[in-house]
């Protein structure tokens, strides 16, 4: 019989609705690129499991077009959510976590996430 899995430490992992700083190189076409900050925003179980998470980077530009972009706060900065950007990364592009966005900024995300895939 299989040992019991170890399950990891609360904490460790990074948590839906955090901002983290992301190295998103190397990239191709118009990806968005270089080291930013990013939306955690897979479910807090595959944050934990998966060696991979799915985040949204955030942008400083200065015109939200919804819903490609949704304008959010993190520390105390505004910046956009770049909803057609979302991607899969492995945990060890992360940097530093810098904050989190509210549960209002969290459900415009989603929002937007839905119109933009139509689910």
């Amino acid at each position: 019989m299989p040992s019991p899995r170890k399950l990891p430490r609360l904490g460790q992992a990074p948590r839906r609705g955090e901002v983290w700083c992301v190295r998103l190189d190397p990239t191709l076409g118009a990806e968005i690129k270089k080291t930013r900050p990013c939306l955690v925003l897979t479910t807090n179980v595959v944050n934990q499991f998966r060696r991979t998470i799915v985040v949204g980077p955030l942008s400083r530009s200065p015109q939200a077009s919804p819903a490609v972009l949704v304008p959010v706060i993190c520390a105390g900065r505004w910046a956009m959510a770049v909803v057609d950007q979302v991607r899969a990364v492995a945990k060890e592009r992360l940097h530093r976590r810098l904050g989190s966005v509210s549960a209002e900024h969290l459900r415009a995300i989603e929002d937007a996430l839905r119109e933009i895939l139509e689910l």
